[in-house]
């Protein structure tokens, strides 16, 4: 026997256990899994000792700017993927509002082609929903293989490229308003159909325009009147309306970014009932909060906004219960220029991609979640959810080596000029941290080795499991 790989003297992590072992890999499998020294070849060894060996980060939610005719300024597949594994991640499920937008098959393969090339890490891929103009795409969408739909409750959309309007006013040339509740039900009762989830952007647009213009006439640019315009409140809103239409249609609702902390209530009762509500969070509402925009202006600035203690209380008690489900991105970079304007006339969005695993390392450390409650939230929970379980997000015998070693110990200064994201700009800039990510692996090839990139482009776009 010859092994490709073999991961020696690590403490095996998983959400049930943790032991000492070590890891066979062959032919992008995960061979064996053993305290004994197995005869035969071995072609290449880490030694992991010290180390833990968790499977590989699964992060759900990133917008990477690409597609043919992306962003690609402020970002794009090659470097958010490389940042990516360089973090700990080993898939990516990309959002769909890309250019050109992913509202049917024809652009799904196209942005496939586009971003193979690009990818560091494994890859699926969001359908967008977008009421009556694509409804009739949701199906066709599922059999090509996206791994779940995105909604983006309250936004406009431009009707010759259908992309997203984000400051929508009335009387916008080519534009169309955002959804009524009408369309929204039938998106609900097409997704249904599917057997998959409908993820939602739970933010209330005619709310935050009445207080944002209420706010806006004050005066008052502080980082409290932010949180004036867009209160608990109007992410609340719309989740109640979200569940409301799943219950009815037996529909999957997946609440994207959770950042109200009082809204987990309303997800955990939901839950006790029986209604398949799910939802997720984000690094930067588990680590920061209102204080930190003295810190660092308008690099805080996401939608929904980071909020208060209180909040972030509550969102740690909603993953610790298991209310939410796990930690995403929302990886949404923009660039230098863009990000030091007031914040106000900023634009929304962070760059996450390669912050997320070290941020969850560090909470572990402060004792905010155990590690096998990381393999929970950051692996196996994704891949079980998109149906990918156990060929992802799982350390078994015969499924995919995509596999992250994890150095607890290491202390370090966050340094956003280290990242390998083509915008180098994070909140997290100058923190404190201990642990970080020591290696990765793609389907048992190291891709990363001490935090850098070791490996050409090689993942690969992947489906989920039909049910």
């Amino acid at each position: 026997m010859t092994w490709d790989h073999v991961i020696k003297n690590g403490t095996i992590v998983t959400p049930a256990e943790t032991y000492k072992a070590n890891l066979y890999i062959k032919d992008e499998k995960i061979a064996a899994i053993t305290n004994e020294e197995l005869p035969g070849e071995v072609k290449s060894v880490t030694d992991a000792k010290g180390k833990y060996v968790l499977p590989g980060f699964i992060d759900t939610h990133s917008h990477s700017r690409d597609g043919r005719n992306g962003a690609h300024y402020k970002e794009d597949f090659f470097h958010s993927s490389m940042a990516g594994a360089c973090g700990g991640i080993t898939t990516i499920l990309e959002m769909p509002n890309c250019n050109p937008a992913i509202y049917n098959v024809a652009n799904l393969n196209d942005l496939i082609e586009v971003i193979t090339p690009k990818a560091h890490v494994d890859f699926g891929v969001w359908g967008l929903c977008l009421g009556n103009l694509n409804l009739d795409q949701i199906l066709p969408l599922s059999e090509a293989g996206v791994c779940g739909y995105k909604y983006f409750w309250g936004y406009a959309i431009d009707s010759k490229t259908y992309q997203l309007i984000y400051n929508y006013q009335e009387g916008m040339k080519d534009v169309i308003p955002p959804l009524d509740e009408g369309e929204i039900y039938k998106i609900f009762r097409e997704v249904a159909k599917t057997g998959q989830l409908v993820g939602i952007h739970a933010e209330n647009f005619y709310l935050i325009k009445m207080l944002s213009e209420e706010v806006k006439a004050s005066g008052d640019r502080s980082y409290a009147a932010v949180l004036r315009s867009r209160p608990p409140v109007s992410e609340m809103t719309v989740i109640e309306t979200g569940i409301l239409f799943a219950e009815a249609l037996g529909t999957h609702l997946h609440i994207l970014h959770l950042a109200s902390g009082d809204a987990v209530r309303l997800i955990r009762d939901a839950q006790k009932q029986g209604i398949n509500v799910t939802a997720e969070t984000c690094p930067h509402y588990l680590a920061l909060t209102d204080k930190d925009f003295d810190r660092v202006g308008a690099l805080l600035k996401g939608y929904p906004p980071i909020r208060t203690q209180h909040d972030q209380d509550l969102l740690w008690e909603g993953l610790n219960d298991g209310t939410l489900s796990f930690v995403c991105s929302d990886h949404a970079p923009h660039s230098y220029e863009e990000k030091m304007k007031d914040y106000w006339d900023a634009p929304a969005g962070m760059t996450n991609i390669e912050i997320m695993g070290p941020v969850m390392i560090n909470a572990v450390n402060q004792g905010k979640l155990t590690i096998n409650q990381l393999a929970a939230v950051m692996s196996e929970n994704q891949a079980k959810m998109f149906n990918l379980y156990p060929q992802k997000g799982s350390l078994e015998v015969g499924t995919d080596a995509d596999i992250v070693v994890v150095d607890m110990d290491t202390e370090y200064i966050m340094d956003q000029e280290k990242l390998h994201s083509r915008t180098k700009l994070t909140p997290f800039n100058g923190l404190k941290m201990k642990g970080k990510v020591d290696a990765t692996f793609l389907r048992g090839k190291k891709i990363v080795e001490h935090g850098e990139m070791i490996a050409e482009p090689g993942g690969k776009f992947i489906r989920p499991n039909k049910k």
